[in-house]
C-alpha cells in the first residue's frame, strides 16, 4: 500500500473510532484516523472468508454449482442467518450470496467446512492467508466474526484485504452489490443487504457491513465512478465503531464524496506500458523494459496535476538475466520538490543471457567502464 507523504487536504470530521480512505486505483491512502488501532472486525471477518472461498473456486477445489451439506454446527449458529438447515444441500453460489448479502453466519460456517473440512482448519487457513497478504496486526479466531478473545484486526489490514479481494477476484465483486437475496425455501426475514449505500449511491458496489456490541457499527464501502481520460476510479472507505447503522453509512458517504472531490487521479502510464527501456549488459537483448502490470495512477490534491514530476531510480549496471515480473527499480513520483510515493517497477519482457562471446565482450566493456 502506497502512502502519500506530501501535505494533503484536511479530511472531514468522521464520527467513528477509526477510519481509512483509500484510492484503490492509485493504491494510495488519502486519509486515516487510528488505522493501526486493534479493533474487533465483527462480520467484516467475512471478507477473508470470501477471499479463501474465491481462491478455492479459482483453484477448482470447489464449484459455484456444487451443493454443500449444512452441518448441525452451521444450522445452530447464532446471530445473522440465511436460515438453512441440515435437511438442505445448498450450492456454493447461494451460500456465498447468503454470507455476503444476508451476512449469514450459518452460510459462512457451511462454506468454511466445505472448503477446509472443518471450521478449525479453515481458521488456520485464514491466518495463513493474512500473513501472506501482509496483514501483520490481524488474528482470526472464527470465520464469521462473532466476538471471541483475540479476534482482532486494524483499518490498515482491512484496507489491504479489501483491495486485494477487489484486485484478485474482480469476477466476484458483483455479489457485493446485490441488494436483496433469499434462498428458496427459507423465510423472507433478513433478506436485505445492510449496506445502506447500495440504496443511496449508484456508484457504490460493495463491500461489507459488520456489527457487534463490542465492535460498534462498521462498514467497508467501495465506489467506482467514471472520469474522463481515466475510466473507472475506485475508492474504498473503512469506518469502524460508528454509533448506528445509519451513522456508518453517512460517515462512509462523507469520506467517499470528499475523496472524489478533494483529489484528482492522474494516469501516468497504462498497464504494461514501458516506463523506461534501460540498457542491459550480458543480455540477449540490449534493453530491458520496466513498467507495471497495473495502470500507474497517482492521486493528488485537486488542481495539482501540473506539479507532478517523475524519476526512475534503478541499479546500474543492469546485468542479465531478468525474469518477467522481477522487481527492478522504482518510479519516484513527486509534487514539485515534495515526494509523493514510490512505485516498484517490474520487468515487462524477460531478457536472457547473451552467448559466451557476448558475455565476454560486455565483461571487457564493463571493466573499461
Amino acid at each position: 500500500m502506497l502512502q502519500a507523504r506530501a501535505q494533503m487536504p484536511q479530511p472531514p470530521e468522521v464520527a467513528a473510532r477509526a477510519y481509512l480512505l483509500m484510492d484503490v486505483t492509485a493504491n494510495q491512502v488519502l486519509a486515516a484516523k487510528d488505522p493501526d488501532m486493534a479493533v474487533e472486525p465483527a462480520s467484516l471477518t467475512k471478507l477473508m472468508t470470501a477471499y479463501l472461498v474465491f481462491d478455492a473456486l479459482r483453484l477448482k477445489k470447489i464449484d459455484l454449482k456444487q451443493p454443500l451439506p449444512v452441518s448441525e454446527r452451521a444450522w445452530r449458529m447464532p446471530g445473522s442467518r440465511m436460515f438453512i438447515d441440515p435437511k438442505m444441500r445448498v450450492p456454493v453460489e447461494d451460500l456465498l450470496k447468503g454470507m455476503i448479502v444476508q451476512s449469514g453466519n450459518d452460510a459462512t460456517v457451511a462454506l468454511a467446512e466445505g472448503v477446509a473440512g472443518s471450521v478449525e482448519r479453515f481458521v488456520q487457513l485464514m491466518n495463513d492467508q493474512a500473513r501472506l497478504l501482509g496483514m501483520k496486526s490481524t488474528t482470526y479466531k472464527n470465520p464469521e466474526g462473532l466476538t471471541e478473545p483475540g479476534h482482532t484486526t486494524t483499518a490498515n489490514d482491512l484496507g489491504l484485504l479489501a483491495t486485494r479481494l477487489l484486485r484478485d477476484f474482480p469476477q466476484y465483486v458483483s455479489y457485493y452489490a446485490i441488494r436483496k437475496y433469499r434462498y428458496e425455501g427459507t423465510p423472507a426475514a433478513n433478506d436485505t443487504n445492510r449496506n445502506l449505500l447500495l440504496f443511496r449511491d449508484p456508484s457504490v458496489d460493495g463491500l461489507k457491513t459488520g456489527h457487534t456490541q463490542a465492535a460498534g457499527y462498521c462498514l467497508v464501502a467501495t465506489a467506482r465512478r467514471d472520469f474522463p481520460n481515466l475510466g473507472g476510479r475506485r475508492l474504498l472507505s473503512i469506518v469502524l465503531g460508528a454509533d448506528s447503522e445509519n451513522a456508518r453509512a453517512n460517515e462512509s458517504q462523507k469520506l467517499l464524496n470528499w475523496g472524489y472531490t478533494a483529489f484528482d487521479a492522474v494516469k501516468l502510464f497504462d498497464a504494461g506500458q514501458a516506463v523506461v527501456s534501460a540498457p542491459v549488459w550480458k543480455g540477449s537483448e540490449s534493453v530491458v523494459q520496466l513498467g507495471s502490470p497495473y495502470p500507474l495512477v497517482v492521486a493528488v490534491p485537486s488542481g495539482a496535476a501540473a506539479q507532478l514530476k517523475t524519476q526512475v531510480i534503478r541499479p546500474d549496471p543492469l546485468v542479465a538475466p531478468f525474469a518477467r515480473g522481477q522487481s527492478v527499480g522504482t518510479l519516484r513520483v513527486a509534487r514539485g520538490d515534495t515526494p509523493l510515493l514510490d512505485v516498484p517497477l517490474q520487468v515487462l519482457k524477460p531478457v536472457g543471457e547473451a552467448g559466451l562471446l557476448g558475455r565476454a565482450w560486455d565483461a571487457i566493456r564493463l571493466w573499461i567502464r
